[in-house]
Formats: structure tokens, sequence, C-alpha cells
């Protein structure tokens, strides 16, 4: 990816994954029974600390309810918390838990359901991909030792237990935004069975959210969730949703059009053109948070030149690649924080994201250059990329002369994988969904560098990108934050360890057989909302 410091997969946007025609679910889009289908890619993981992709978000926001969600303007709401109460400048918060929750399998919710699972996802050798997330909460360095050794304790010193409602988190430093990042999946709870067999856990996990699971996760096919009689909150107006899962998103699209899907969140960039045509008053857009890059990974040699990353970014026209490739339906993107929230700053990027192609190759030539004057671009397969990353790649072939292709890898999950290896990828598609409403997430997950290796897949590590973070974390609030960020984000425009290339808009369109589909900045699809005709 979501949403998820969150990592995408979609095309428009931080992407959706799509599929071929084979997929579970049955052959029709639902509607009649009240059951709705959407069309989703194949996650990378459904254990609620190491989803970190859009796919994989959507589904756990369908079976869990967060401590806080974010409404129309932004604002910080709560949800599963009766309240959260900052102390001692910022550094101390305590959570008291609504009363009335319960699990799918009729645990109660408590206060040891957070600690327990934030302690999970937070112990380094569990490798869980959210891990970073954790880092502001006091004692995650004792449990994630930098020199390999095996940590001495396995929970964070910060989350004390006050009651079976109540608990507290202390922070290594003040942090004014804490309090909003707590509607991210990796501060949902878990249920004790979680922890006896995770891997097992994942195919059919237990939440306590408005939804459950119905059956298990048929991978690459089909998830089933079913509203859930026993919770306590807002109520689906829906029976059940089958996220049915796609590797092409030309298929996905096709079937919404011919009635055998009934939300496609994504409309391929090829088809964007015709979708008012195909679906009329069912084609939606809505604004979005989302942020499509090319990142460079930096750790390589081929790479570590700066020049070249800036020839590279100025050989590349973006405003015709959104007019040709999208038909205008994404915004040219010149900045690395979304114009949706609050601190955004229309082009920050400066000469380096102007189009000019003569500056370019001079100086590509004067840096050195690639090595055989060859680039590879890496992209996901199930999100429909291929047009664009052509477009971008016939563009720097003839601008800086050399050769550039691009190299589709069948699923976002296995890009994901690969890039955490640190395989060599050259350089590669990132996408990002806003997982919670301030400007240091679109910041510190990518490119700070207790980060690394993901999300911040590039491997950037600046010293003084992550002291303007930490004042910007320090601040008083979140507007007396906004300047340190934005430092922060220059440093991006000078460093260049990712090129701004669009912010998108949703994209979507819906079968005759539902109503009141909306998608919202962070790209969920709101299910609480939809109904069925």
């Amino acid at each position: 990816m979501k949403k998820r410091a969150v990592w995408c997969a979609l095309a428009v946007l931080p992407l959706t994954a799509a599929a071929l025609a084979g997929c579970g679910g049955g052959s029709s889009g639902g509607g009649g029974d009240g059951v709705i289908s959407v069309g989703i890619g194949e996650p990378k993981s459904l254990f609620v600390t190491s989803v970190g992709e859009t796919e994989g978000h959507q589904v756990i926001m369908a079976l869990y309810t967060p401590l806080v969600r974010y409404n129309d303007n932004l604002e910080t709401e709560l949800a599963a918390a009766e309240s959260v109460t900052p102390s001692e400048g910022n550094k101390v918060w305590t959570i008291k838990l609504k009363d009335g929750y319960t699990f799918h399998n009729g645990e109660k919710v408590t206060s040891d359901s957070y600690i327990n699972a934030w302690n999970y996802g937070a112990y380094g050798p569990n490798a869980q991909d959210l891990n970073s997330y954790y880092s502001k909460i006091d004692g995650y360095a004792a449990i994630n030792p930098t020199d390999g050794s095996t940590p001495a304790t396995k929970t964070l010193s910060g989350l004390q237990k006050v009651d079976d409602l109540t608990f507290k988190v202390t922070l290594s430093a003040p942090y004014s935004g804490f309090m909003t990042t707590l509607g991210y999946t990796n501060f949902m709870p878990l249920p004790s069975v979680a922890f006896n067999d995770p891997a097992a856990f994942q195919n059919s996990p237990i939440g306590n959210g408005p939804f459950k699971m119905k059956g298990n996760w048929q991978h690459d096919q089909l998830i089933q969730v079913e509203a859930w009689d026993g919770y306590t909150g807002t109520k689906p107006k829906v029976k059940g949703v089958d996220f049915k899962i796609y590797q092409d998103a030309g298929a996905q699209y096709n079937d919404v059009v011919g009635g055998n899907l009934d939300v496609v969140k994504t409309i391929p960039t090829q088809q964007i053109a015709n979708a008012k045509k195909d679906l009329g008053d069912r084609y939606g857009q809505t604004p979005s948070g989302s942020f499509q890059g090319l990142a460079f990974p930096v750790y390589q040699k081929d790479f570590e030149n700066v020049g070249v990353r800036r020839a590279i970014s100025m050989a590349i026209d973006r405003d015709a690649i959104v007019q040709t490739v999208f038909a205008n339906s994404a915004v040219s993107a010149r900045s690395w924080v979304s114009p949706q929230f609050p601190g955004a700053r229309d082009n920050t990027c400066g000469e380096w994201c102007n189009y000019n192609p003569t500056a370019a190759k001079a100086l590509y030539t004067e840096s050195g250059g690639l090595p055989n004057n060859s680039l590879k671009i890496s992209y996901n397969a199930d999100g429909g990329h291929k047009e664009w990353i052509d477009a971008t790649c016939n563009q720097l072939a003839t601008n800086l002369g050399i050769t550039c292709t691009g190299n589709p890898v069948p699923k976002f999950a296995d890009l994901l994988t690969s890039l955490s290896k640190k395989e060599a990828v050259g350089m590669f598609r990132q996408g990002w969904i806003p997982d919670y409403p301030t400007m240091d997430n679109y910041l510190e997950p990518l490119y700070s560098c207790d980060a690394a290796p993901q999300p911040n897949y590039s491997g950037f590590c600046d010293k003084t990108f992550d002291e303007d973070l930490a004042q910007g974390f320090a601040a008083a609030d979140n507007n007396a934050a906004i300047p340190h960020f934005q430092a922060a984000e220059s440093i991006l425009a000078e460093k260049l360890p990712l090129l701004p290339m669009r912010f998108g808009r949703n994209n979507f369109g819906y079968s005759d057989k539902v109503k009141n589909v909306t998608i919202d900045l962070f790209y969920e699809l709101d299910l609480l909302a939809l109904e069925t005709k």
C-alpha cells in the first residue's frame, strides 16, 4: 500500500488490484440476496499488524472497529474508544474503551486485547509489516535491537493496563498527533486465539467489527464476510460482502459493466474515457488522498547519484501522461503531500519536476548516467499500471537516449515481497494512500530511517529529515507541527528518493443492484452506507 500506511495497488491512485475472469463468489454481482460483491486484489496479509496495503485494509475495515475514525472534514471522531486523553505534554495518552464490544467469537474486547496485539506487532522477531508504526511508544527500541540480537523482553514498556477498559500509552517523546493515528489497522485489537497460530488466524480472522468472516480466505479467489448480529455499533444495511479477488484490472471493470460484479473501486486507466458511456450515472468520482510516484532504490549503486535522479525526473512530462493516459482523471504531482491535506504545498519539487528534456539530457550526461544506459521500472501487473509505465519509459528513452523497459510483476503482494528483500527491481512504482489525516503520514512511513525496509522500500535515510519530523511530532498541536513537516518535505525535493507523479481521484463504478456507493479520501469503500436495490 491504507490507508493504510497504506501502500496501494491500483492505477489511478494508490491502486487496487483486479482479476482474471475466474474468481470466487458466483457469476452474479449480488444485490438480490442482500450480498454485494466488491473487486479487490490479493491481500498480502489479513493479520492487523501486517496489513499495510489497500486490498487487505478494505477487508480489515469490514471485520474490525478502530479506536477512532475520520469524518468528511478530516476531524478525528471516537469509534471503539470512549475517550483518548493526553497528559504530560502529549507524551502520555489514556485510552478508555466503550463497554459492550466483543469479538465475533464472543470474547470481550478489553485493554488486554489492544495491549497484546500492539506488543505482538512491535516485537521485532515477529517481523510484522507495520512494526515501525509502534516506534513512538516507549520501549520500542528494546524489542527491536539494531544489532540483530534477541530482545531481552517481548513487551513495550510504554503500555500499561489500568483496568479492563482503560490503558495508558507512554510515548518516548511527545507527539501531538498520536490520537489521530489510532484509526489505522496496526492499532486494532486482537482476540487471545490470534496468537496461538497467527498464520492460521489470518485465513479466518476474528474481529470486533460490523462484519464477520464467512468461511476461510480463498486465496486469489474470494473473501466473504457477513453482517454480524452481535455488533453494538452502527449496523450495515447489506447482509454481506463478497470480496472477489482479481489479477487483471480490465476483467474487474468488465464484470461491473456486465453485471457480474457490484463495485469496482478503481476503473482501469484504459477505460476511463469509456466509463461514462458504459456506466452512465453509475460512474462515480470523488476526491482522493492518493499519491503515485516512481521510487529509486537509493541503496543501490546504480541510483546513488542524485544528478541522475534529477535528470530522470526532468525528462518526464507528467502533464502529458495525465492528459493522454488518464484522460485528466488524475492531477500531476510536483509535491509529496496530497493537496487535500493541511500543510500541503503546490510545487515543493521545484525545477527538478518541471519538464525540461534539454536540461535533463545535459544533467544525465554530466552525472555519468546509468550502467549500460539501461533502466527497468517494476510495477504490479494486477493494478492496471502498464499504460503509464510504458508512456514514462517512452519519454525517458526519447529524452535521455536510454533503453527503458517496464517490468510487470504479477501480483502487488509479490512486488512488496521483492522490495522487502531488497531484490534488484530497478526503479519501482510506489503508491500511497494516507493512513490518517496528517501531513507527516505522507512523510515518515515512506522516507524515515526507522521505517526501512518497509514501507520505506527506497531505503532513503537522512538525519536532517528525521530531525525535522521529530520537531513536528513535539509541536504543541497539529497546526504548529506543519512548518517542521514542510521542512522535511523540502529535503525530499533536494534528494529525490522518489519522484512525485500524480495525485489521484477515486474513479469507480458500480452495478444497478446497489446504491449509496462512495469512496473516501483514504480509498475506503463505505460498507455501512451501501444498500441493495
